[in-house]
């Protein structure tokens, strides 16, 4: 088996609930097709650089995956006929790095940075 990290947009008016749903679906395709979900992140809404489908923002999902080529293919297949999936991004990797992904890490040092400040001004 591989390892594969996939990033993908779905449409704004969806609820986070819902768009955390997705990632739920997706991982089970994959365990139905012999892969495995290792680890997966919900980054929230976010502002997209260009429209897309009509759309400023979306919400993004960032999903670790340990399986072979033919579950990836068939779950990047379903991604692209969901109505909900704007954007779909796949990349295999040699393995995955331990810890929280960058996005993550910068939403951590933001919360720090506004905890220091808030100390500051009392």
């Amino acid at each position: 088996m591989s390892f594969y990290e996939h990033v993908f947009i779905s449409r704004q008016d969806l609820s986070s609930a819902q768009a955390e749903g997705l990632i739920e679906h997706f991982g089970t395709v994959l365990a139905d097709n012999g892969g495995k979900l290792v680890e997966h992140e919900y980054w929230g809404v976010k502002t997209m650089a260009y429209k897309i489908n009509k759309n400023r923002k979306g919400h993004y999902a960032f999903l670790k995956t340990d399986a072979p080529a033919a579950a990836v293919q068939e779950m990047e297949r379903l991604m692209r006929l969901h109505d909900d999936v704007m954007r779909v991004m796949t990349i295999k990797v040699d393995g995955h790095e331990e810890g929280p992904s960058v996005q993550m890490q910068k939403r951590d040092e933001r919360a720090e940075r506004r905890e220091r400040v808030d100390q500051h001004l009392r």
